[in-house]
């Protein structure tokens, strides 16, 4: 499967808008998008090291079509491509990469990326 193109046809029409508008509100300054909208109930992200390592994620898999009642953690590559959609499409000239460190589907009690940014 091909998550990647699955994640953009999710988020391009639906979450990236607004949180394209967000990051622009915070001067698009990853940090203080991180300050001002990284805790509601669908998400949070958290500044590890300044400018350079966040973790993001889900309190909850919020994902409409994730495997109903068995645990499948390799469709939660999906949720890691959408936070790499996202974060590529606010911020184009910096590297990123997001790992897994934890998701609902794979047994964890919330879906967690570890994020770096390199210039």
């Amino acid at each position: 499967m091909d998550y990647k193109t699955k994640a953009v046809n999710c988020l391009k029409n639906t979450a990236l808008p607004v949180l394209l508008q967000r990051f622009r509100e915070c001067g698009s300054d990853l940090d203080a998008y991180c300050a001002q909208y990284g805790e509601t109930e669908f998400f949070f992200a958290r500044v590890i090291q300044r400018g350079h390592i966040y973790e993001m994620g889900y309190p909850r898999c919020l994902c409409p079509e994730a495997p109903v009642g068995r645990e499948t953690a390799s469709f939660c590559e999906c949720s890691r491509q959408g936070v790499l959609y996202i974060l590529n499409t606010m911020m184009p000239e910096k590297h990123i990469q997001a790992e897994v460190i934890e998701t609902v589907l794979g047994g964890g009690p919330q879906c967690r990326f570890r994020v770096t940014v390199e210039p």
